[in-house]
């Protein structure tokens, strides 16, 4: 006798066969988010597939440079918190939560250690989980319309997506991240500019120029250069996160909003 109970359908269901678009052109590989359309948040189809690419790149050595961008109107609205709520309601233990999360912090590793050059190609906004992901790129260049923001404490939650709170540390330095953090203020790109975390801010129609201007030179050089020197210097910026407590970041989120549920 079988069981006639139907299965119960997940609400978060892409129609979409990928998540992300890839093509690559020579040994650049462009990654974009959001091809179909949809809402512009980093959801597990999309952590999914872009883990299941770099995982792929230790086997593509002719990938040497890849840039990340997205088709959306914006780059990244942040992570999906509406896929959180139904994680945890499905599982008040928080497990499934833990789940997405330790996803999210295995994804920034893989982007921060594929032997690839990883540049990112940002505009319109850029919101929390977004601008983690694109401060593990190893460059990055924004249109000068694009407005950032770390919304977390605002919404009741610890920056805890990725282990982007280190990184970005290393990167931007700790008293600016403490401000935007602290406030969830809104900043512009020259801001972003100013403070390290762009590497160049250019009106929108020059900002496919700014990402070529970096790849050209980079495929003429030395493999082997590219890849050494990419590793000294994320070695070098993890040896200023020696205190890097990055792993409970999924704790965290679980926990928080546990609480706020039951609240």
């Amino acid at each position: 006798m079988t069981d006639s109970t139907p299965t119960p359908t997940p609400t978060h269901v892409r129609t979409a066969p990928k998540a992300i678009h890839a093509e690559q052109d020579g040994p650049v590989l462009h990654v974009r988010l959001n091809p179909w359309g949809q809402d512009d948040t980093l959801d597990t189809a999309v952590i999914d597939d872009l883990i299941g690419l770099l995982d792929d790149l230790h086997e593509r050595p002719d990938v040497r440079i890849l840039t990340l961008s997205s088709l959306g109107a914006d780059f990244c609205l942040g992570a999906d918190r509406g896929e959180y709520q139904e994680a945890l309601a499905a599982d008040p233990t928080g497990v499934g939560l833990r789940r997405i999360a330790d996803r999210a912090h295995r994804l920034c590793q893989a982007l921060e250690n594929t032997h690839a050059v990883t540049i990112a190609r940002l505009h319109g906004r850029v919101i929390g989980a977004g601008l983690a992901l694109a401060s593990f790129c190893d460059l990055r260049a924004g249109a000068d319309t694009s407005r950032f923001r770390m919304p977390e404490v605002g919404i009741g939650l610890p920056p805890a997506w990725g282990g982007a709170m280190g990184r970005l540390v290393s990167e931007v330095g700790t008293s600016r991240i403490r401000e935007l953090m602290l406030t969830c203020d809104v900043f512009d790109a020259e801001t972003a500019h100013r403070i390290g975390l762009l590497h160049r801010s250019v009106p929108l129609d020059q900002l496919d120029k700014v990402i070529d201007s970096w790849t050209g030179p980079l495929v003429r050089r030395s493999p082997e250069a590219l890849v050494l020197t990419k590793r000294m210097l994320a070695g070098y910026a993890r040896a200023d996160r020696t205190a890097d407590v990055s792993l409970l970041d999924s704790h965290l989120l679980a926990a928080t909003l546990n609480q706020h549920t039951r609240a």
